[in-house]
């Protein structure tokens, strides 16, 4: 019990003499050992390295996972030291509930079974996401986080415990100027060679790890080339997901449509539409529609005439169209109130 009192009571004093050199120091009244300018350098290059490390640890986690919640779930499961849940990617999520959505709307109509090929396509980006997850957290974020909690922490504890050591240093310098007694004198300058050798073996042992940064540096190089490579590899796998995608449903039901309804871009008077092979001998106004055969048709984009004897249209709108004998396939007579004009077939929905 009385070496604990003993114990506390010296640690209290030496805490009252720290503080009492550092508020000195800083009203000016104390001297100040000074670092030299190479140890300063590794200091502030050590500061440095710890600061942007950490911006760009938490800047990459944003990136890999953006929900905030998802990431404290899996900061308390590091935490308790447990393996976190597998986590289902939102492509993978998308293309399930795609492929659920093709067994209610029936997987052999048109639309069912489009959406059972693009969930499968999204899954396949999903799992791709979900790989390079993985392999940028252990190849990148691990090795950045044991930076910051192993390296930087074992840094910082020795230079707080150097500068610990360089205010008893300057505490005893202080006292021995003070000294004017001779045994007081000696004995001051007893607890100054102590206090220079304790302050000096430390400060060796703080200079060798902050030399260590350089070798941080190259770590960290190396982990942000696997980062890269692991990025390049998730996006050479995810394109060429949407080729062979592409290549396999896209451009053959392309083709489909088009053999009976050529799609056009919305807004062009003349892609992807042939013109007429009659249009000189043609004479639109004097063109008369039939008794029977004429039809209702929805208008699927805005088309703007090329001539007079074409009908502008407007997405949306009903028009009433019919064929006459001399007229490209891919053309419709249309009438719009009083007005009557030439207009492509791949702009409009046929109706009953």
């Amino acid at each position: 019990m009385d070496f604990n009192v003993k114990k506390l009571a010296s640690g209290a004093g030496l805490f009252f003499t720290r503080a009492v050199q550092f508020t000195e120091e800083k009203l000016g009244q104390a001297e100040k050992t000074e670092l030299d300018a190479h140890f300063e350098n590794l200091m502030s290059r050590a500061d440095c390295t710890k600061n942007w490390t950490e911006k760009i640890y938490r800047q990459t986690e944003i990136l890999l996972q953006p929900n905030p919640s998802a990431r404290i779930e899996e900061f308390l499961y590091e935490k308790l030291d447990r393996k976190a849940p597998s986590r289902i990617t939102n492509g993978e999520l998308l293309g399930q509930y795609m492929q659920d959505a093709a067994k209610e709307f029936g997987p052999g109509t048109p639309y069912g079974s489009t959406l059972i090929e693009v969930g499968e396509c999204e899954r396949r980006l999903g799992a791709a996401e979900r790989e390079f997850l993985q392999t940028s957290a252990i190849s990148f974020l691990t090795p950045l986080r044991n930076f910051l909690e192993g390296d930087w922490r074992t840094i910082s504890k020795e230079r707080r415990l150097l500068e610990n050591l360089r205010l008893d240093l300057d505490a005893c310098k202080t006292r021995l100027k003070k000294a004017k007694v001779a045994e007081a004198k000696a004995a001051a300058e007893h607890e100054l060679r102590v206090a220079q050798t304790e302050f000096d073996r430390q400060a060796e042992v703080t200079r060798l790890l902050l030399e260590g940064i350089s070798s941080t540096h190259v770590n960290h190089l190396r982990c942000l080339h696997e980062f890269v490579e692991a990025q390049a590899a998730y996006y050479k796998r995810c394109h060429h997901h949407m080729q062979e995608y592409h290549e396999e449903m896209v451009l053959p039901n392309a083709f489909a449509l088009n053999s009976t309804h050529p799609v056009a871009t919305a807004g062009s008077a003349s892609e992807g539409v042939s013109s007429p092979v009659e249009t000189d001998t043609l004479k639109i106004e004097e063109v008369q529609a039939p008794a029977t055969g004429t039809r209702k048709a929805k208008v699927l984009y805005d088309y703007d005439a090329a001539d007079s004897s074409e009908l502008s249209l407007l997405a949306d709108e009903l028009i009433t169209v019919y064929t006459v004998p001399g007229m490209d396939s891919d053309w419709l007579v249309g009438e719009r109130g009083n007005q009557k004009g030439k207009v492509p077939v791949t702009y409009l929905e046929l109706l009953s």
